[in-house]
C-alpha cells in the first residue's frame, strides 16, 4: 500500500495517506473552520459540530449492506432498500459524546455504546475507566467516533475492546486528524477504515494536533 495518494484534497495541503477517507466538501470545510475558531461560542461549537458529523454520514455509510423492501405508494407497489445490519455507535468518552448527536439524528436505530478513556499527559497513553456495549457487535456496523486522532493510541486501545466484545466491522470517524496518529492507527488496525473531515500537517511536543482545534471536549462542553 503506497504512503499517499496522488491526488491531494483541494481543502488541505497536507497529501491524504492511503489508510484515510478524507471527507471534504465545501459545507464541512465552512463549519470546521467555525469549529478552529477560538472564537467561536459553545453553543456554535455543538452546532457546528452536530452539522459536519451530519455530512461525513453520508459517505461513512455510502457502502452500508441493504436488503430490498416492497412498499406501497399512493399510486403502485415499489421496491426499494433498508439497511440490512444493524449500526451501532460508540463515542470515545467524553469528546466523542459531541459527535453522537449529529449521527444519531441521521442513524436514527443505531444503538449506542460507550467506551471511557483519558490521556495520561505524561506518557500520552491511554487509561480505560469505562466500557459499556451492545451484546451482539458481531452483527453490527460500528462506528467508532472521537473528534480528533492525534497519537493514535487511545482510538488503537478502543479498537481493541470493541474487538475483545465481538465486533468485526468497525470504521474509525472523527473530525480532525494528523499524519503521524493515521499512520500509528493504521498499523495497529489495518482492517479499520478512517474516515477524516480534515488532516493537519502533525503534533506539537505534548501530543496535540496542529494548528488542530484546541481540546474538543473543553471547548464542546464549555468547561475551558
Amino acid at each position: 500500500m503506497n504512503s499517499t495518494k496522488s491526488d491531494a484534497s483541494p481543502h488541505t495541503a497536507t497529501p491524504v495517506p492511503e489508510a484515510a477517507h478524507l471527507v471534504d466538501h465545501p459545507l464541512i470545510l465552512d463549519r470546521l473552520t467555525r469549529v478552529r475558531d477560538t472564537t467561536t461560542s459553545p453553543e456554535e461549537f455543538r452546532r457546528s459540530v452536530h452539522e459536519i458529523t451530519q455530512l461525513m454520514a453520508f459517505e461513512v455509510t455510502r457502502d452500508f449492506r441493504t436488503s430490498p423492501r416492497k412498499v406501497s405508494t399512493p399510486l403502485d407497489s415499489a421496491t426499494g432498500g433498508e439497511i440490512a445490519v444493524p449500526i451501532v455507535l460508540v463515542p470515545i468518552l467524553r469528546a466523542g459524546l459531541g459527535m453522537l448527536n449529529g449521527f444519531l439524528h441521521i442513524l436514527r436505530e443505531a444503538r449506542v455504546g460507550h467506551i471511557g478513556m483519558f490521556r495520561n499527559e505524561t506518557t500520552l497513553l491511554p487509561e480505560n475507566y469505562y466500557c459499556n456495549l451492545p451484546d451482539d457487535l458481531d452483527q453490527a456496523e460500528v462506528l467508532l467516533i472521537d473528534p480528533m486522532l492525534a497519537t493514535g493510541n487511545s482510538s488503537s486501545e478502543a479498537v481493541k475492546r470493541l474487538k475483545e466484545n465481538g465486533a468485526r466491522r468497525i470504521r474509525f470517524v472523527c473530525l480532525v486528524s494528523c499524519p503521524e496518529g493515521i499512520t500509528h492507527f493504521h498499523a495497529e488496525n489495518p482492517d479499520v477504515p478512517i474516515y477524516t473531515a480534515a488532516i493537519d500537517r502533525g503534533l506539537n511536543e505534548i501530543g496535540y494536533i496542529v494548528p488542530g482545534l484546541g481540546d474538543a471536549g473543553d471547548r464542546y462542553f464549555g468547561t475551558l
